[in-house]
């Protein structure tokens, strides 16, 4: 038997060279755009029956004397919210202020009190000075905060009033 030999030796592969690969170049079609002319159509001439222009001419003045209210009352709201707005700055502003006060005042008596018990001889004294700033400290306590209470109530009651008033002249207008 004869055997067939393959010759598995590498041939050699012709190199290629780059090339050069040109873009197609588009061109426009060269032809016009058609033109059109605008169909002229032809309106019939109507006149608008003296009844529909009086009914529209109505409508107009009555929509434009709406507008007018609507924005003279915009207006009017804002002027009242711009008023109610500076009148609860000013109350929260003064509520923080006596706030600041109170604080202040309990600060000093209790500064006032370590003062006292450092120079306190017994722990009898100490007990007697205790319980006497505890006694005034409770009373301050309770009329700081009806203070501060009535004081709270002013300026929300400060700060309601003009819309108050404005809800109820609006409605008083309305009725």
């Amino acid at each position: 038997m004869a055997e067939n030999t393959v010759s598995t030796a590498a041939t050699p592969k012709a190199k290629s060279k780059p090339v050069a690969v040109a873009a197609p170049a588009f061109e426009m079609p060269k032809f016009e755009m058609p033109k059109f002319e605008m169909p002229k159509f032809e309106i019939p001439k109507f006149e608008v029956p003296t009844a529909f222009r009086e009914i529209a001419e109505k409508g107009i003045a009555q929509a434009k004397e709406n507008y007018e209210k609507v924005k003279s009352a915009a207006e009017q709201a804002t002027d009242v919210l711009e008023e109610t707005y500076s009148t609860a700055s000013k109350g929260c502003a003064s509520y923080g202020l006596k706030l600041v006060e109170t604080t202040r005042a309990n600060s000093d008596a209790a500064f006032d009190l370590m003062s006292e018990l450092m120079t306190a001889k017994s722990y009898s004294e100490v007990v007697e000075l205790s319980s006497a700033y505890l006694r005034k400290q409770f009373d301050a306590l309770v009329a700081q905060a009806k203070e501060l209470s009535e004081h709270a109530q002013k300026v929300a009651t400060d700060t309601a009033e003009p819309l108050k008033e404005s809800i109820s002249t609006t409605f008083n207008k309305a009725a």
